[in-house]
């Protein structure tokens, strides 16, 4: 099958190709070896690697400088949980030890990240040459940052998450490439993102992203219950690719094809469970931080209720806010069905699964930085345009800049009180995302983009 190459299909890669000899002829003949995906591969370690150094300005101090991880917009929750979890002692994240419970509090992360932390921790000390962890268990806890061999470490923890990020990334490139063989150059958005690039060091978030990358490119060779196994896998590190079932079930009730569905659940239940239940056994009541901690968390960063509170000048009650929260998002899933069910052409799941998880991450209580990560798989399958790709990233660009800013306390109204500037941006970041589900969900009722893509939608029950 022949592959349709960026310059023929998309306006604004068309235009800049004008600067490099123009766009790919009928008669352009390709390369052994430099195939799209190896190209992608390759923009991918290019795009992470510029990632890498964007932080190394904190890197070079340790995230020691308060303002400057701000200012320069490097921050990292890597470094600080390297020593306020345990893992510079090596401690498993869910034990019920007392000494260690009392010294340390427990990972507020679901299970897989947990996992992923401890061992690179491991990792670390391993490269580091496995010191002694006696004279740790005896110094207070605020003091292992400036112990030697520990101050030593978190550097390197952070570059061995960092190598294990860069492989994730990789393997999501390759995934999101393969959904569709004939649209690879499709994933490029993903390749050279700057979301990518900006925020693939936050925190771990990119081990949900390449299970997201998964469950798509299973999905589109017929393989719904390898979906639901990597969408459980997904839901053990962040919520978030659950939502991914309720696409699923769309696409089941359009075609009236049911097995698949009923494979996908099944598979995404047993993975879960299978990847918690390590966890549960060795420590329940730390098991079930993660759930206690998001439930009674207030409006926090991002969110369109720290907006409300500030420009109302009232806080919301937790219990408001959850109540709420799951209405609203309760009433966005309906929509999508009936959107869905109603459609011109069967939506896809990448465009299910975009609506879907933009829906939640609209009403949440926190919008941390890196959660635009979680769009991007789904975002640059769904809308796979440059010009609305360029757009939204930019909006979400925006608010990442801005949110540095505001906990840097640039962005403080001179009459105190208010924060005018950090509102906006999340606002704009808002509207970014509001933009890209409108055109997607305006697509589903036009025919021009019927025989545009070519939909995995339709492989419900194989």
């Amino acid at each position: 099958m022949a592959v349709v190459h960026p310059t023929q299909d998309d306006p604004v890669a068309l235009a800049l190709s004008e600067a490099v000899g123009g766009p790919r002829g009928g008669h352009a003949g390709g390369h052994r070896w430099w195939t799209p995906v190896r190209l992608l591969l390759v923009l991918t370690a290019l795009t992470f690697a510029l990632g890498m150094v964007q932080k190394s300005g904190c890197f070079a101090d340790t995230w020691e400088d308060g303002t400057a991880r701000y200012s320069q917009m490097c921050y990292s929750d890597l470094p600080y949980l390297y020593t306020g979890r345990g893992f510079a002692e090596l401690a498993w994240p869910f034990s019920d030890d007392p000494q260690v419970r009392a010294r340390y509090e427990v990972m507020e992360y679901p299970v897989g990240i947990a996992y992923w932390a401890w061992g690179t921790a491991w990792v670390t000390h391993w490269i580091n040459g496995s010191p002694p962890l006696d004279p740790r268990y005896e110094a207070p806890v605020d003091q292992l940052w400036g112990m030697p061999a520990v101050h030593h470490e978190i550097g390197l923890f952070v570059v061995v998450n960092a190598v294990g990020f860069a492989a994730l990334a990789l393997l999501a490139t390759w995934l999101l490439a393969g959904v569709r063989r004939r649209r690879p150059w499709d994933a490029a958005a993903f390749a050279m993102s700057p979301a990518l690039l900006f925020a693939g060091l936050v925190n771990w978030d990119l081990l949900a992203v390449v299970c997201v990358a998964g469950a798509l490119w299973t999905w589109s060779r017929g393989r719904p219950g390898w979906t639901g196994v990597l969408i459980g896998v997904g839901a053990a590190v962040k919520l978030y690719p659950l939502f991914l079932l309720g696409a699923v079930a769309v696409l089941a009730w359009r075609s009236r094809r049911w097995s698949g569905l009923l494979r996908a659940v099944t598979g995404a239940g047993a993975a879960w469970v299978l990847v918690n239940l390590p966890a549960y056994v060795s420590g329940p009541d730390q098991w079930k931080v993660f759930w206690s901690f998001n439930s009674s968390r207030a409006a926090d960063l991002g969110s369109v209720w720290l907006v409300m509170q500030d420009v109302f000048g009232t806080t919301f009650a937790v219990d408001t806010i959850n109540t709420w929260s799951w209405l609203f998002f309760a009433a966005w899933c309906a929509a999508v069905l009936v959107l869905g069910m109603t459609a011109r052409r069967a939506p896809t799941l990448a465009e299910l699964g975009l609506v879907i998880v933009a829906g939640f991450l609209l009403v949440n209580k926190v919008y941390s930085p890196q959660y635009v990560l979680w769009l991007l798989p789904l975002a640059v399958l769904a809308r796979p345009r440059w010009r609305d790709q360029l757009i939204w990233q930019g909006a979400e660009l925006v608010y990442f800049a801005a949110v540095w800013w505001y906990l840097a306390t640039f962005l403080n109204s001179a009459a105190g009180g208010s924060h005018p500037f950090y509102t906006l941006a999340v606002l704009v970041r808002i509207l970014g995302e509001l933009f890209l589900v409108a055109l997607v969900v305006l697509s589903w009722f036009r025919r021009a983009r019927a025989q545009e893509i070519v939909t995995e939608s339709n492989v419900v029950a194989v």
